[in-house]
Order: C-alpha cells, then sequence, then structure tokens
C-alpha cells in the first residue's frame, strides 16, 4: 500500500512539473515571437510556425493559410507589403498545457504595422494557436487572429 501511495504521489508531481515547465516554455516563446516579429518584421513568422503539412492559419471566421506551402508564400508576400510590425501580446496570456508538446494559447494583441509607403495601421484583436513543442523548440501548429466588429444590427 505504502509503494503504491509513493508511486501516486511522484506521478503527480511529476504531471505538475511537466505542466509548469510547459507553461512557462510556451509564455517564453509567446515573447519569443513578439520580439522576433517587431526586431525582423513578418519574415520572422517563417521559423514560428510549424514546418508541418498540418500547419493552418484563420483570420476572422476564414482560412488564410490552408497549409504550410500556403503560410510560406503568404509569409513571403507580406515581406514585400509590409516594412515594419511591432506586435504586443496583452498581459491577459493564456495557457493551457494539454501534454508535455502541447499548449492552447490565447491573448489579446496590438500591432502597428508599417507599408513601404511609411503609412502606419494599428490594430487590436485576440490572437488563439495551439503550440506544439518539436524538434527542440515550441512553433505554432496552427493559429487563429480576430479582430474585432460592431454587432449585428437586430431586425
Amino acid at each position: 500500500m505504502r509503494v503504491w501511495a509513493i508511486s501516486i504521489a511522484g506521478l503527480f508531481l511529476a504531471a505538475c512539473e511537466t505542466r509548469q515547465n510547459t507553461d512557462s516554455g510556451v509564455r517564453a516563446f509567446m515573447q519569443t515571437v513578439a520580439h522576433d516579429i517587431s526586431q525582423e518584421g513578418p519574415a520572422a513568422w517563417d521559423r514560428h510556425f510549424a514546418q508541418s503539412p498540418a500547419f493552418f492559419m484563420a483570420a476572422d471566421g476564414r482560412v488564410e493559410y490552408p497549409n504550410r506551402a500556403a503560410a510560406t508564400t503568404g509569409i513571403q508576400d507580406l515581406t514585400h507589403i509590409i516594412k515594419k510590425i511591432e506586435l504586443q501580446w496583452g498581459d491577459d496570456l493564456r495557457v493551457d498545457p494539454l501534454t508535455w508538446d502541447l499548449a492552447q494559447v490565447g491573448a489579446s494583441w496590438h500591432e502597428v504595422l508599417v507599408n513601404g509607403a511609411g503609412e502606419r495601421m494599428d490594430e487590436n484583436g485576440y490572437f488563439t494557436a495551439l503550440a506544439e513543442y518539436r524538434d527542440g523548440r515550441w512553433q505554432f501548429r496552427n493559429a487563429h487572429w480576430s479582430v474585432p466588429v460592431p454587432p449585428a444590427a437586430i431586425r
């Protein structure tokens, strides 16, 4: 009986430690993403999206990149349009560790975009993603960006 109780306690402690490691790892990853995008522009997204055909990204209710190949092309196109990005995650960052190598993330965001003509656009919204630990690093397996829209009029 005593061995059984010690084994269960050990499993519980290991699960708690794994959950904390996943949480802190994903939080650090999210800060790295914001830093890299702000320093390097849209090209930095390429290393933070999973290099997997399973990757997809949606925005505002529609699929923007149905797979990784489309994301690669989209990122390349963005580098010709957007000169600078400043990305900031909100203080409301949520990390829900699912396993030792998967976590659901969500956070409000603020972005300042500057195009080649120097025109600036500010955007705010909410971001959700599945983060996956693979090949020794965290990356986004999928992502969804949304911006607030006014509610539809009731008739």
